[in-house]
């Protein structure tokens, strides 16, 4: 049995509902704008820097990374905001440790960049 709408009107749906997540994302965190005014400012200093194929890859899968794991962070800090609205222990360790994961993708990122950024100061 087949949902109402069909397959494609379904998939045309959830696109719609994503397209409406990222627009939340990007005109109201604080969090994802900072990211995403740092992904244009690196994506500038790429074409100062002349980077190859290669490098504007990783560049950018760097910077999704970042923006994937604070996008997935904001989620579910929202949701365990609105589960237990008051401050809770085990609540607060779990936007931690979301945050935590947050901060791995950042480290990546920074690793990637020196990678990138360091070899084209030192030649």
């Amino acid at each position: 049995m087949q949902k109402k709408g069909g397959f494609f009107l379904n998939r045309i749906k959830a696109i719609k509902y994503a397209a409406k997540g990222f627009w939340i994302l990007i005109t109201s965190e604080h969090s994802i704008i900072a990211q995403v005014v740092i992904f244009i400012m690196m994506t500038i200093f790429g074409f100062l820097m002349h980077l190859s194929a290669t490098e504007w890859l990783f560049q950018i899968m760097a910077i999704g990374l970042i923006l994937v794991a604070e996008s997935l962070n904001t989620a579910i800090e929202k949701m365990a905001d609105f589960i237990h609205p008051e401050y809770h222990k085990q609540i607060g360790r779990i936007k931690d440790i979301s945050a935590g994961a947050t901060f791995f993708a950042a480290i990546i990122a920074i690793i990637i960049g020196l990678i990138i950024y360091v070899p084209k100061f030192i030649m």
